[in-house]
This record gives C-alpha cells, structure tokens and sequence, in this order.
C-alpha cells in the first residue's frame, strides 16, 4: 500500500494524531492521515534516507533543502510527486504544514539546525553524530529539554530489533559478565567525492576537514560507541587514542586511520579501530564475557561458548532455535527477524510521533556518544589521555 493512500488503522486514532499543545499545533498531524516531514541536506545520507521514507507508510516528504544547487535538485528528482525545493533551510522551517524534518547535513551543522527546528516546532531526526563539541552538546540538550516535540538521534542500530535482542541477551546474562569490546570497521577507499567545481570542494568534501568534521570516529565508530553505551548503561570514564594520515596523502585533515581504547566503569575496556587502506573484517563488534562472546555484523549475529568450540555439525542451538555449523568457521548463529536498520529506525520515527512515545534512540543517547565522541578527537588530536567531563555528563542526563 503506498503511503499517499495510506489509510489510519486503529493505531493511529484521531486522539494520537492531535498536536499536545498550542505552540505544535500549527503543524498538527493528521489532516492528509500523514506526517509531512521536510528533507534538510540532500547528499549521498539524505537521499539514501528519503528513497526509504516513500516506502513507508504514513510518511510524506513535501519538502528539501540543500545548498549546493546540483544537490539540491538530486533531491527534487527522488520524490516520486511534486515538493518545494529550498536551499535555505530556515525557508523550509517556515513551512507551517511540515510536522517533522530529517537533517542529514554536514556535521558541524547539526547543532544550529536541529536548535532552529525546535523552535519552529518541528519534530526532530537529526543524522549522527548528533553535534559537534562540547558547547555544543550542552546548547542542544538544554533546547531539547523546552520542546515538546520528538526527537530521535540517528544510531540506526538502536532501532535493530536483532541488535535490541543481543543487549537484552547480554543483559539476562548469556554471555556473563562483560570482559571487553573489540570494535572495527574497516574499508579500502579514499573516502573522498568527486567535486565538479573546486569551488566546492569543502562543502562536499566535508568529511576531511576538522572544521567541519569528526572524520571516521564520527561517521563511523560513532555507531558502535552508541551501542557499548547502550549494553553498559554506562559512560567510559577515560579515552586514549592515536590516529594518522599516514596512507592518503591528498591534504585532507582528519585521520585516515584511528585506534581508540574507551575505558569503563568496572574495567571494561573497548577497542574501537577504523582503517581507510585494509578492509579485512569490514565491520565487527565483538563483545567477550566469561562464559562466551557475542559477534555482531551489520545484520548478523552468532554466539561463542567458552570452552569447548568443537560442536557436530547439525547440532541445534536451544537458544537461537538455529542449526550450528561450525565448519564453516561460524558460532551459533542468533536467529531473529529484523528490518534493515535504517528503515526501522525511520518507522520508529514515524510511531513515536504518532504515539507521542519518547525514542528509543533520544537526544540523550545521541548526547552521550557526541561526547564520547569529542572525547576521542581531544585524545588522538591532543596525545593525551581524555577522561570524562562529569559536569556535563549530569546535564545531559
């Protein structure tokens, strides 16, 4: 069924589509039986994100921004009926019919957006890493806690129904207590756009500048910080960590390589490692305990018992209810059905809104790993070791 015929269900009663106060209600949800959401930064993210939005039922994209033109009208030739095209997002905001938008800029801006969108009292998914320093972090945590709205950070693999199954199988205590984390993600590419006009060359190629990025911490570890977060419960109390530009020698900024150790409360200790030259093992988080460890790929998970690895082929795991096969180099695979993360997490969206239930995923979560973030930048930019800033931590929370 496509979303422009898309008919409310039970769910979706006319009670939990009213706007809960005067200053939302001049954007209330509900009059076309859909969320009209707005698209601010159309690049490689943006536009990947708004091809799933008109999948999806209950979701209506009227509207995008960008600033470089040739972008901008990418992003007015995805939507699959007419939609105003804007290249100042403040043009966007002004649109009393739009109820949410999704940013999906340039690092450094998320702060100042995403600020702008609450105060025109738009519902808020804003792209990791949720924002960019300190000050930062702390602007948009105080700006959140005023609004009424929803807002949901981008960790997409919070919205994993097979990664919610492995934290709550960690919690209950299937691999025991918790030794360490192994994190990577590792690819073979520069990392670098074309640019037709050199004149944009810093607007496309953002990511390897430091003014305006967080480089492979922030596009990518990000993701596996949020999740060590989220099975501890906990913020680490130190970081040290050592990058390099030491393969791509094209006079960009931030590391093509990094290595970072996060240290936790009770000795855990996580090993986060991103390489631009190798992509052995691509993306992995491995998490050990005493009794065995749990390996995570992008949609797939499996299990290692401690001890005794030599399982019969055929043998059937009682837990994943999956057959193990150890020959091909495998655990015990972890049987469950889930949706590509990215979608869910846009469905999360969409049902949080709707239900006016807080996010799984939240401004807090998402405060958390910015800062995490910024504290690894301070190590490996500072050779120093970066303990956490107490103050701030309380804040957030």
């Amino acid at each position: 069924m496509k979303r422009r015929s898309f008919i409310t269900k039970s769910a979706l009663t006319t009670t939990a589509l009213t706007c809960s106060s005067s200053l939302w209600s001049s954007s209330c949800i509900g009059a076309n039986n859909s969320i009209n959401i707005g698209i601010i930064g159309t690049g490689d993210r943006g536009q990947g994100l708004f091809k799933v939005i008109q999948q999806l039922e209950g979701l209506n994209v009227v509207a995008c921004c960008d600033s470089l033109p040739f972008r901008l009208q990418e992003g007015l030739a995805i939507a699959d009926a007419p939609i105003t095209g804007h290249a100042d997002y403040r043009r966007l905001l002004d649109n009393t019919d739009i109820d949410a938008v999704l940013i999906a800029t340039p690092f450094n801006t998320h702060a100042e957006i995403a600020m702008d969108a609450l105060d025109a009292a738009k519902h808020v998914f804003c792209e990791k890493t949720l924002v960019k320093g300190y000050d930062a972090i702390q602007k948009l945590i105080d700006k959140e806690k005023s609004s009424k709205g929803i807002f949901q950070t981008g960790h997409q693999y919070h919205s994993s129904r097979l990664y919610s199954h492995v934290v709550n199988l960690i919690n209950n205590g299937k691999i025991g207590k918790i030794a360490a984390f192994e994190c990577q993600w590792n690819r073979n590419g520069n990392w670098r756009r074309p640019v037709p006009d050199e004149k944009w060359e810093r607007q496309i190629n953002w990511r390897m500048y430091r003014e305006y990025s967080g480089g492979l911490l922030a596009e990518l570890c990000s993701h596996q910080i949020d999740f060590v977060n989220w099975v501890l419960g906990e913020m680490p109390e130190q970081v040290m960590g050592i990058g390099g530009i030491d393969y791509w020698k094209d006079g960009r900024e931030t590391y093509d390589n990094i290595h970072l150790v996060y240290s936790y409360p009770n000795g855990v200790k996580a090993k986060f490692t991103c390489l631009t030259s190798n992509a052995m093992g691509d993306y992995r988080i491995k998490v050990m305990g005493d009794k065995g460890s749990i390996i995570l790929s992008y949609a797939k998970a499996w299990f290692y018992p401690e001890g005794d690895y030599e399982k019969k082929v055929g043998e059937v795991d009682g837990v994943s209810g999956a057959t193990t096969n150890w020959a091909e180099g495998k655990g015990v695979p972890i049987a469950m059905e889930h949706t590509e993360p990215s979608k869910q997490a846009l469905m999360d969206f969409r049902d949080s809104i709707v239900n006016s239930k807080p996010p799984i995923s939240d401004a807090v979560t998402g405060a958390k790993t910015a800062l995490c973030v910024q504290m690894g930048l301070d190590a490996m930019y500072g050779n120093k070791i970066v303990a956490k800033n107490t103050n701030l931590v309380k804040q957030i929370s």
